[in-house]
């Protein structure tokens, strides 16, 4: 069964928006999880503009399902909340400073060395590895030298070509992602996956890859909940994994 772990940065977004704790992040994360969500994920940036580090510490106090940190790890700041916390699993980004939202995933090939050796401070503190790649082969076969326990399939051009192809035409759309897991699963590595999977598309993405260990999903699963209720949304995320 594939793994379902909400993203909750936009309920930080919006209390940041006014200030206050309205919406409150931790009982955010403690509603995902009572909701049935097999996870958490929380993705703090530098400067703090939604998940703020001490959100970070408060929810891993109460969570009883999986926490996921994601985030830049040449920010040491960003290291040291990792390692303070020790969440069961880190998710290395390569964002840059500042930037809007994730939008690439790592060149495991010119960057090898220094993800062997942050990725080697992770687990020797115990915490499982994820990290964030492109649905390219060399980048795959990049990754399994890492030592990483997983990567994390990019998935925005999924979801972009998915939204704006026809039905005939989706197979093709799907394929880089079918073919890099398959290498990762060779390889001996976990497959995650997350970016812009909503409704619409995670189904057909999970049917074509069946070994799919977790998706991360945020923004649309809070969209969906602003409508549809937030625990009838986790469920209805949780129904598409099935």
């Amino acid at each position: 069964m594939t793994k379902l772990s909400v993203n909750i940065n936009k309920f930080a977004t919006l209390r940041n928006s006014r200030g206050g704790n309205n919406p409150d992040v931790v009982k955010a994360a403690i509603d995902a999880q009572r909701f049935g969500a097999d996870g958490v994920t929380v993705h703090p940036r530098p400067d703090e503009r939604h998940i703020r580090y001490d959100d970070v510490r408060q929810i891993k106090k109460i969570i009883t399902t999986e926490l996921n940190i994601e985030g830049n790890c040449v920010e040491q700041k960003f290291v040291d909340l990792v390692l303070e916390t020790k969440p069961h699993q880190v998710t290395l980004v390569p964002d840059a400073l500042g930037q809007l939202t994730s939008d690439h995933g790592w060149d495991t090939i010119t960057h090898k060395n220094y993800l062997i050796d942050i990725i080697a401070v992770f687990k020797k503190a115990g915490i499982r590895v994820s990290i964030f790649v492109d649905p390219i082969i060399e980048m795959i076969e990049g990754a399994a030298e890492t030592g990483t326990d997983r990567i994390e399939l990019y998935t925005e051009e999924y979801a972009r070509a998915y939204a704006q192809s026809g039905v005939e035409s989706r197979e093709s759309v799907v394929k880089p992602y079918v073919l890099a897991a398959q290498k990762a699963k060779a390889s001996g590595l976990g497959i995650n996956a997350g970016h812009d999977l909503d409704l619409h598309n995670l189904k057909f993405f999970k049917q074509h890859i069946p070994t799919l260990d977790e998706v991360s999903i945020g923004h649309a699963l809070v969209c969906d909940a602003i409508y549809l209720g937030y625990e009838n949304a986790v469920q209805l995320y949780k129904r598409q994994l099935q």
